[in-house]
């Protein structure tokens, strides 16, 4: 039972006494004391404050009795909801709470960030890849042995622990407001159901599913996600490239793997009112000021250009492919 229950039903409990012992005072006094004296009564005598008795109990068998039952009755309640709050705070459920609380704070603060639902073995290093270049993220998990896992090697992760196929978890990670969704859940029906209700939320987000099985590619595809990623697929193409370009692949996985080093292959959008509009790639300050490499550039629905001459011109909406260190990355994402 989790602690709202717990809290609920033990203040339940404690106001259900204490309404019925109002109730019977103003019955066996025939509605001659006001409501709000038994109540008084009621609680002093539960409380065992050694007040006055502001109903007359005394010498009137029948209240006596009554009192002698709500006070039996009443304290074991209390003591049981005394004994309830203890537990929570000593079991840090309380503390859970509150935490749980002022996360949620900071996950509606955000903008523009990615959604991660699943944080198993494809999420766990996803969450990792995504927070090592700078971005904001939440994690949709259901199991919170996974969320731990995330935590030890996160480090201050946000996280909405329940069932990101209910569409008000996604709500509370922010998917009206996020720039991307990545969906790897274990299943793919629920990856379906996912990416038909992210895109139904916000119809502007990028999705990106995992698929396991090649047959669900097209109805992905048709609920709404932008790309569909297979781990089979890019497992086969990696297999193939360990054995044809083995340098290549150490060069690539040194890149992301190394804990020292945070160089990064990323792309930059030049925006509409970037100032590097009108400019040629070598006046940019990519290379002197960012100290990147660009590799590649696309341009609405051309085909990528490889290795752009350092003299072309720069145009709003153009995509830049980039090498370089995360922060500087990140910094001229913000300029241009």
């Amino acid at each position: 039972m989790n602690i709202k229950k717990r809290l609920f039903q033990v203040l339940s409990a404690i106001f259900l006494v204490v309404m019925i012992g109002s109730c019977g005072y103003y019955l066996l006094y025939n509605g001659e004391p006001r409501f709000m004296d038994c109540v008084y009564m009621t609680v002093i005598s539960l409380t065992g404050v050694g007040y006055g008795e502001v109903v007359q109990v005394t010498g009137n068998t029948a209240a006596e009795i009554f009192t002698i039952f709500i006070i039996i009755f009443g304290m074991g309640i209390i003591l049981y909801g005394i004994s309830t709050l203890t537990a929570l705070l000593i079991e840090g459920e309380l503390s859970g709470l509150l935490r749980r609380k002022r996360m949620n704070r900071q996950i509606e603060k955000l903008k523009g960030h990615y959604i991660v639902c699943g944080g198993g073995e494809t999420g766990h290093p996803l969450v990792g890849e995504l927070v090592n270049n700078r971005e904001k993220v939440v994690l949709i998990e259901h199991d919170y042995e996974k969320i731990e896992i995330c935590k030890k090697t996160i480090e201050n992760l946000l996280y909405v622990k329940g069932d990101a196929t209910d569409d008000q978890n996604l709500i509370t990670a922010g998917i009206e407001k996020a720039s991307g969704i990545l969906i790897c859940l274990a299943s793919d029906k629920d990856n379906l159901y996912v990416t038909m209700s992210a895109r139904m939320i916000n119809s502007k987000i990028r999705v990106i599913s995992r698929m396991i099985d090649p047959r669900m590619e097209l109805k992905l595809l048709k609920a709404g996600a932008d790309r569909v990623v297979s781990p089979n697929f890019i497992g086969a193409l990696r297999m193939a490239s360990e054995i044809i370009r083995p340098t290549v692949v150490d060069f690539l996985d040194n890149m992301l793997r190394s804990r020292q080093g945070t160089l990064r292959i990323n792309q930059i959008a030049i925006s509409d009112n970037s100032g590097v509009v009108g400019k040629k790639i070598s006046e940019s300050g990519i290379k002197d000021k960012f100290d990147m490499l660009v590799l590649g550039l696309k341009e609405g629905d051309n085909e990528i250009e490889f290795n752009p001459p350092a003299s072309l011109i720069l145009k709003k909406g153009m995509s830049l492919i980039v090498m370089g260190e995360v922060d500087n990355i990140k910094r001229a994402k913000e300029e241009f």
